[in-house]
């Protein structure tokens, strides 16, 4: 008989199913669900061709003049940022890790949009050992990702790091956002761990600015380019490496302020 995920077998069960539903929960937009691989799924280390051919055929026909670079750029990131997301609200939400290598991931057209993690019994500890713990699973995964893209593309090491780091340090100005209760200062220093146990360190960084009530706010200062403009040349990101730096820091910071609203 098929085993059913309605009602938990296990503490395995519990904690996965529980994760998907935070993840779920504070995002507003996390899509998964427990469970193993589907076929048509992709999953590091799999047999993945075809997903990645299919997810580069719909970025070169949705975005026909963007060019190698861009799709090379978005089948990285497409593949990265959910499993970023998961190690951040694991270690920050659930203060449980679980095995991230059992994440498969779903295309919708040209993103990747979905997810399954199969059941199994989580780690659980202090923050850093966490932090530790989860960092060595993305270092895994996402070495697994590059080589596999480039299979299909070529995408070079540094600025797929940069890209890597950038999710990183957003996601940490995500989480002082949705975490009110943790300083600014313990999220830079939860930033410098995880970039030091991904081997990130110095490939950007988290910037502080004063809000308009002089409020300490966090902002990231990137090295890598997500090539965005390559679709709309007239519209750069807020964090965007390429515009004016009193330009970046400004618009970043009117965006931090609009979130504590």
């Amino acid at each position: 008989m098929a085993r059913s995920f309605l009602f938990a077998q296990d503490s395995g069960d519990a904690a996965t199913t529980r994760l998907i539903a935070t993840a779920a929960r504070v995002t507003g937009f996390m899509k998964g669900e427990p469970g193993s691989a589907r076929q048509e799924d992709y999953r590091p280390g799999g047999d993945n061709g075809a997903f990645l051919a299919e997810l580069h055929g719909a970025l070169r026909t949705t975005c026909s003049k963007a060019g190698a670079a861009f799709y090379a750029v978005r089948l990285w990131t497409n593949l990265i940022w959910q499993p970023a997301y998961l190690a951040v609200i694991s270690v920050h939400f659930e203060g449980a890790v679980p095995d991230l290598t059992q994440l498969s991931q779903k295309r919708r057209g040209i993103y990747v949009d979905g997810y399954r993690l199969a059941a199994g019994k989580p780690i659980t500890g202090e923050t850093e050992a966490l932090i530790e713990e989860a960092s060595q699973q993305i270092k895994a995964m996402t070495a697994t990702m590059l080589e596999e893209v480039n299979r299909e593309l070529r995408l070079k090491p540094l600025p797929a790091r940069r890209l890597l780091a950038d999710r990183m340090l957003s996601l940490m100005v995500w989480l002082s956002q949705h975490r009110r209760d943790l300083s600014s200062e313990t999220i830079e220093r939860y930033a410098a761990l995880w970039l030091a146990a991904l081997e990130l360190t110095g490939q950007g960084m988290l910037e502080p600015v004063a809000g308009p009530a002089g409020e300490r706010l966090l902002i990231v200062k990137r090295k890598g380019c997500c090539l965005d403009y390559r679709i709309d040349p007239d519209r750069l990101c807020a964090s965007c490496p390429k515009q004016d730096n009193e330009v970046r820091v400004a618009r970043q910071t009117a965006n931090a302020w609009a979130e504590l609203g």
